[in-house]
């Protein structure tokens, strides 16, 4: 069973997904996508050993007939593409090489109600037409399927995994550690107006003014706000880490924080959880709705507030005895987004598809 996936950007979490996959005895994979560049993702192309692919760069734009020619040479059963924006990859499933290929499409934006979501269905129909499956995060990406004309039959939910098995390691290390759990907040990111950096410094400090022995605060990420992360009182800059060395940096802190403005279904809060952190997160982070339990692995606040966001960094300082069973906890809710249950997601709707035969003109 061939399967190409034509993918935007490489990532760590998805280069884990796509080695479960591989790994897979009826499945020959091929991945297409960019690598990452500009001011605030910085992947090493390392990351996708093990994974048969093409990368471009980050800026480099690839045209319909390059495209063609690269899926069609794969003669593949299955294609994945991402989303609707591309015209190019909108154009890929209506290409005469590839009569009779089911396509899969992938999708992450949330479900907002809004009237340009409401007529979405008729912007693009002959390509949702084409479409045989869709991939979505979670409930609020579902619901946003539904909205575009897809019915329930063919929307699978499960669009990313993380790599569980190595973050999950980090729980029971982290609760052996010698001067116990962590008293340290961290929170990694892109260092940008929408990820909510301002609103955490500001309730970062709010919170130190609150309490006689702050836990210390850091930052991983790359973005054009770190010199105002590198000003702050109590905060660590740490940059862009490589996932390899981000299981390290997570082992040595003790809760997880993410006050996005807006965020569809952050990663970072799914390894977060597989790494054995309680989370406090904004209600904006789409992937609060699968990983997140109040009071069980943590809470949620609202976006914007410095003043509920410091309410929440206290509450999770004054309950560190807690800390190894919500973070057990959260392990527990992240275990379904394991890469090998992603491949296995994934495998499935693809063989069903190829089982029912080439799709007619």
């Amino acid at each position: 069973m061939k399967v190409v996936m034509c993918w935007p950007v490489i990532s760590g979490y998805m280069a884990a997904c796509w080695r479960a996959m591989s790994a897979h005895e009826d499945v020959d994979l091929f991945v297409l996508a960019r690598r990452t560049g500009g001011a605030i993702n910085a992947f090493s192309d390392d990351i996708m050993q093990g994974v048969p692919c093409e990368l471009r760069e980050y800026d480099e734009k690839i045209d319909y007939e390059r495209l063609v020619k690269i899926v069609s040479d794969q003669k593949p059963d299955v294609v994945s593409i991402s989303g609707w924006d591309s015209p190019v990859y909108r154009r890929l499933v209506f290409a005469p090489e590839l009569r009779g290929v089911r396509f899969i499409m992938s999708m992450d934006t949330p479900y907002q109600g809004t009237l340009r979501q409401h007529l979405g269905r008729f912007r693009h129909p002959r390509y949702f037409k084409r479409i045989d499956r869709v991939f979505v995060t979670g409930e609020r990406c579902f619901q946003l399927a539904r909205t575009l004309g897809f019915d329930s039959s063919r929307i699978n939910r499960g669009v990313y995994g993380v790599d569980f098995e190595k973050l999950s390691a980090l729980h029971e290390q982290r609760a052996a550690l010698d001067g116990g759990w962590p008293r340290r907040f961290i929170s990694t990111g892109q260092y940008v107006e929408r990820k909510g950096v301002r609103t955490l410094l500001k309730a970062y400090q709010l919170y130190r003014s609150q309490v006689s022995d702050p836990w210390s605060l850091t930052f991983c990420g790359k973005g054009p706000l770190e010199p105002e992360i590198e000003a702050a009182e109590g905060v660590e800059n740490r940059g862009f880490v490589q996932p390899a060395d981000l299981l390290g940096v997570m082992l040595q802190h003790g809760a997880f924080v993410l006050a996005s403005e807006f965020d569809p279904w952050p990663l970072a809060v799914v390894e977060a959880c597989a790494a054995g952190l309680p989370v406090v997160c904004t209600e904006e982070c789409g992937s609060h709705v699968e990983l997140l339990r109040f009071c069980t692995n943590g809470r949620t606040v609202q976006a914007g507030s410095a003043q509920d966001l410091a309410r929440a960094l206290r509450w999770m300082h004054d309950r560190t005895d807690a800390m190894p069973e919500m973070g057990a906890a959260s392990v527990r809710l992240a275990s379904a987004y394991s890469a090998q249950m992603w491949a296995l997601r994934w495998a499935t709707v693809c063989r069903e598809l190829t089982e029912s035969g080439p799709r007619s003109s």
